[in-house]
Order: structure tokens, then C-alpha cells, then sequence
């Protein structure tokens, strides 16, 4: 790429794409911020209705005590109900859905007592302090407990709903991230020189896949740049991996890659169960007949497709001059580790080109979404002819 003009735009892309992740994940990180301190605040009121309501029941079981003075008790009964009732209010405010349910019952509990706290009263004025003592103990005592764990399922209820809250905020984030950094990396990936030396008696159809051939070292080996279309079809892929929607979809796109990665054939191998044996579930630019006599590849095995599997690293098989073409195998990793890998047949000698390579690994990151969000609707292939 020699345009001085089109690298310092793709450079300004990088950058403004890098700029747009880290202010949403500045505005994520304030957001939440905000929803942990509410959840302080609602907790702290929580904690004062609770303890209002722990004095408003010792106050009112004072009354009938030996030697108290009820023109002190009277009063602290009464304010300690109108705090909790306050502080009911304040949590209210900030509740969620969830907590709503509890806090008005918590608040219709208090109201209740309050409507106690009267009744004792009116028995009090009368001198029948028997009476007044038998409500105090048994139904003021009841609803003050009752008000207490209501305020408390409120508290677990808000507690979940925050938690679940950041959560998704969380994961918001590290779809930003990815999307930020995936995107600044392909712009950086237009300005790799990368390329593919042409070979006259590579155009033939591959005989089987390379995938299952002894793995072998990257070399060092350095070629000219190709076109920056084959990076644009990349981009156009990453788009088109957004809309799968079936395995057709999935085994066209594998086709467009083929064609994008100048690969004579791709074949995508995934571990059934998990940390089992690699069996390909989807391929194009092998016959019928190539595939059915495919085995199972252990995990263990001495090849490229179950190192890559194992290790989770990208792994190469050179061409071998007069013989057979190269080969790249990108791991698939999933959040659960590395589920599977993907082999792609080089031709022109190119498997150790940095542009095919990253391209390789960007299509098994995009394989691994599509994978584990359809994974029912994966079978043995058949065949796949691009």
C-alpha cells in the first residue's frame, strides 16, 4: 500500500474506532458507578428503617415496664415509626421493579403498627394496662419483626437486580472492546505487507485435507504485499457472519472465504463432546468421497489440526515442493476454551504469509460466534462445493 493519503486514513480509522470504544466504556463505567452508589444509598436506608423499627418496638414494650415514664416512650415510639416510614420513602425511590412488591408491604406493616401503637394508647388512658400489654407483646412485636423481614427481602431483591444489571453492562463492554479492537486490527491488517508467490500446478483440486498432516513450524519466510481487496472481502465476510441464519448460509460463506484466502479447501473440525475427538462438521473443496474416508482425529494426534486444537495457537504445514500445497490451522476458542479449529489448503506457497494467517484466525473467531450460538443445526457434511 503506497498511497500516503489511504494509510494515514485507515491510520485515522484505527484511531477514531479505538477513540469511540474507550468513550463508551468511560460512559459504561460511570453508569455503573452511578447504580453501585444507589445501591449504597438504598442499603443505608434499609439498615436505618430496620433499626427505626427495632426502637420503635423496645420504646412501645417500655410502656408496661416497672418504673418507665410514658411522656418519654410515647414520643420516641412515634418518631421511630414516622423514620421508618421515611426511610421507606427514600428507598422506594430508588428501587427497582423487583423491590417494589416488598418495600409497600414493609410500609403497609408500619402503618399497621402505627394503628397497634394507638389502640395501646386508648388502653393505656383507660388504666387497663393488661390489655395494652398483651397487644404490645403479641401484635406490636409481630408487626415491627414482620416490617423487618419485609425491608430485608427488599434489600436481596434490589441486590439481584443491580447484580444483574452490571452484568449485562459488563458484557456490553467487552462486546465494545472486541468490536473496537477487531475493527482497529483489521485497519492496522491493511497496512501489513503481505503475499503469495504463484506456482503453476497448484490449481488442482486437493486430494485430501492438510489439516491432518504432521504440524509444522512457521518459517520466516517473507513475500510480496497482495491487493487490499482480499482484505476488504474480508470485512465483507466479517458483515455477512452477523447474518447466518442456517448451515447453507454458513457452508456459502466458507466458499467466499475459500476464494478470499486463495485456499483450495477448508474444512472446519469440532470436539463432540468437548476435550473429545476433532471430526470435521463443515467443509468446502472436498468430494463426498474425501470425507467419508476421514477419521476421527484424536487429540493427541500428531497433526496439525489436533496441535492447534490443544494448544490454541495457530499452526502451520509448509508446501512441500512437487507434492503438496501449505496449510493453516486457526484454533476456534470459544469463552469455554478451544472447541474446535479450522484448516484451510494454501495454494501459491502463501500459508506463510502474515495476511493469510490473521485472516485465517479472524474466520475461526467468527466461526466460534456463529458455532455456539447454532449449534443444533450443525451436522456431519456431506459435501460443500464452492
Amino acid at each position: 500500500m503506497r498511497s500516503a493519503a489511504l494509510r494515514v486514513t485507515i491510520g485515522a480509522i484505527a484511531w477514531i474506532a479505538l477513540g469511540a470504544g474507550a468513550y463508551l466504556l468511560f460512559q459504561s463505567e460511570q453508569h455503573i458507578g452511578e447504580v453501585t452508589a444507589s445501591l449504597r444509598a438504598f442499603d443505608l436506608h434499609a439498615r436505618q428503617a430496620t433499626d427505626a423499627l427495632v426502637e420503635a418496638r423496645v420504646a412501645q414494650q417500655a410502656y408496661v415496664a416497672a418504673g418507665q415514664g410514658l411522656a418519654f416512650w410515647m414520643p420516641k415510639v412515634t418518631s421511630s415509626a414516622e423514620a421508618a416510614q421515611a426511610s421507606l420513602t427514600a428507598m422506594r425511590e430508588s428501587a427497582d421493579a423487583a423491590a417494589l412488591t416488598p418495600i409497600d408491604q414493609a410500609a403497609g406493616t408500619v402503618t399497621e403498627f402505627t394503628s397497634i401503637e394507638k389502640r395501646v394508647r386508648d388502653y393505656l388512658k383507660s388504666g387497663q394496662a393488661l390489655m395494652a400489654g398483651d397487644v404490645i407483646f403479641t401484635e406490636g412485636t409481630d408487626a415491627a419483626a414482620t416490617a423487618g423481614r419485609q425491608i430485608e427481602t427488599a434489600r436481596q431483591a434490589q441486590h439481584e437486580a443491580v447484580d444483574a444489571s452490571v452484568a449485562a453492562m459488563r458484557k456490553t463492554e467487552m462486546t465494545i472492546g472486541a468490536a473496537a479492537g477487531g475493527g482497529a486490527a483489521l485497519m492496522v491488517l491493511l497496512l501489513v505487507p503481505v503475499s503469495r508467490r504463484p506456482r503453476a500446478d497448484d490449481d488442482e483440486p486437493a486430494d485430501a485435507p492438510l489439516s491432518i498432516a504432521p504440524a509444522a513450524a512457521p518459517t520466516a519466510a517473507a513475500s510480496p504485499a497482495p491487493e487490499p481487496a482480499i482484505f476488504k472481502s474480508a470485512a465483507a465476510l466479517a458483515t455477512e457472519f452477523g447474518r447466518v441464519r442456517d448451515v447453507d448460509d454458513l457452508k456459502r460463506l466458507l466458499a467466499r472465504a475459500a476464494d478470499v484466502m486463495d485456499a483450495s479447501g477448508l474444512m472446519v473440525w469440532m470436539a463432540t463432546p468437548p476435550g473429545g475427538d476433532l471430526r470435521p462438521i463443515l467443509s468446502h473443496g472436498y468430494s463426498a468421497d474425501v470425507l467419508s474416508r476421514i477419521p476421527p482425529v484424536p487429540r493427541s494426534a500428531d497433526n496439525a489440526a489436533a496441535a492447534a486444537y490443544r494448544s490454541g495457537t495457530l499452526q502451520i504445514v509448509l508446501a512441500r515442493p512437487g507434492s503438496s500445497s501449505g496449510a493453516v490451522v486457526a484454533p476456534i476458542l470459544s469463552a469455554d476454551g478451544c472447541v474446535g479449529a479450522l484448516s484451510a489448503e494454501i495454494r501459491h506457497r502463501a500459508e506463510t504469509s502474515e495476511g493469510v494467517q490473521a485472516l485465517a484466525e479472524i474466520l475461526a473467531a467468527h466461526l466460534a460466534g456463529v458455532l455456539s450460538q447454532t449449534p443444533a443445526n450443525v451436522s456431519e457434511p456431506k459435501t460443500a462445493h464452492g
